[in-house]
């Protein structure tokens, strides 16, 4: 039996989440920050914010029908959250390495550290070469990986990341953040999707790994797998539910 839910991507700490070939119907709305909604206030940019636009989002596309959620880093927490949340909208979860501890969030954390000048002067030396950035974080880059980097580079200001890294930290530190998530896997289907050479550092607790609907690491690719092999990465999420 095909599935009959709405799939939502909930993109990451920067760019999009482009799923080439996903053959589900599915969506993938910019967060606060990102995108179309680049000019939202900086104060307005959080995890908690994220989770409430992304309820907006679901109400006025789906009217409240249950989806099922495909996270990506950072993404996956705001995915974990909603569900948390508003378990009434959610389905089941595909969780793509997503954040289980601050180890998960190395990235992130350095650039919400950062003061607004150095987060400024970093995206700038990024976009000035975006297939040097790119390439080393992808297993074999693709002939328009320069062009899907620009883009992505070009997809939120530095102000969005120090704020999402700000908030991945007071989020995924706080002392109750594993135990929010383990009520996500007892009340709703998480299956964990990672790449072959990011899988060993994914902080994924033991109890995930019991308490998951299913769990998938896709070969000779890493934490940008959608990017290292987008046949499979498409495939695998379209195993987990259709």
């Amino acid at each position: 039996m095909r599935n009959v839910s709405p799939v939502v991507f909930v993109h990451g700490f920067i760019g999009t989440l482009d799923v080439i070939g996903f053959e589900l119907s599915h969506t993938a709305p910019d967060l606060l920050g990102y995108g179309e909604h680049q000019a939202v206030p900086v104060d307005a940019i959080s995890l908690p914010g994220q989770v409430e636009h992304l309820r907006a989002f679901v109400d006025a596309q789906f009217g409240g029908r249950p989806v099922d959620l495909v996270g990506h880093s950072v993404g996956g927490a705001i995915a974990m959250l909603f569900a948390r949340t508003y378990p009434e909208y959610v389905r089941r979860i595909v969780n793509v390495e997503g954040n289980f501890t601050l180890g998960d969030a190395f990235w992130s954390a350095s650039v919400g550290r950062m003061s607004q000048t150095a987060a400024d002067a970093m995206l700038e030396e990024f976009r000035a070469d975006p297939l040097a950035w790119i390439s080393s974080s992808v297993t074999a880059p693709a002939s328009n990986i320069g062009g899907i980097a620009a883009r992505w580079l070009a997809h939120q200001p530095a102000s969005t990341l120090r704020a999402m890294g700000q908030s991945v930290v007071s989020t995924t530190g706080n002392d109750d953040y594993l135990r929010l998530l383990e009520e996500v896997f007892d009340r709703h289907p998480v299956y964990l999707l990672s790449g072959e050479h990011s899988r060993g550092g994914w902080n994924v607790p033991d109890w995930a790994l019991k308490k998951c609907a299913g769990d998938y690491t896709i070969a000779n690719s890493g934490h940008l797998m959608m990017l290292d092999n987008h046949v499979e990465f498409a495939s695998a999420i379209e195993r987990f539910l259709a």
